[in-house]
């Protein structure tokens, strides 16, 4: 089941960037991150609340908040420089780029969560750092 929100999660993070190429056209591309955010802002909180989540809102520590903050914090930081390099490159080319974090995930989650990786794993990861190296170059 994990797999179909992993594909509707790939399929919406490709209209996000196609929406967001032609929402950047003319304008400042920090204001445009802003204004992205807000609206993500208002509805994370609205689904939040609507199906019943804020309840448990007084459940978290401070361990929660402290990795929830800085998760926020690099997420913002992404989409800075996505946004920035969707408007001086191709779409085509930073949007493979980017989801170079699949394979960084893969070496950092091995690393700090001390997840086992298995040859499968370690291969498509590898086939993606060779893609994104082929894009680049």
């Amino acid at each position: 089941m994990w797999w179909i929100f992993a594909l509707l999660s790939a399929f919406f993070a490709a209209l996000t960037a196609i929406l967001a190429k032609i929402g950047i056209k003319g304008i400042d591309t920090n204001l445009a991150v802003a204004i992205r955010t807000s609206v993500i802002l208002f509805l994370t909180w609205a689904i939040a609340y609507f199906s019943g989540g804020i309840r448990n809102i007084s459940s978290i520590n401070k361990m929660n908040l402290t990795f929830l903050v800085l998760s926020g914090i690099t997420t913002g930081l992404s989409w800075l420089f996505y946004f920035k390099a969707i408007e001086i490159g191709k779409l085509s080319q930073v949007a493979p780029v980017d989801k170079l974090s699949i394979a960084l995930t893969i070496l950092l989650s091995s690393v700090i969560l001390r997840e086992s990786i298995d040859a499968k794993t370690l291969i498509g990861a590898l086939l993606i750092i060779g893609g994104t190296l082929v894009i680049i170059f």
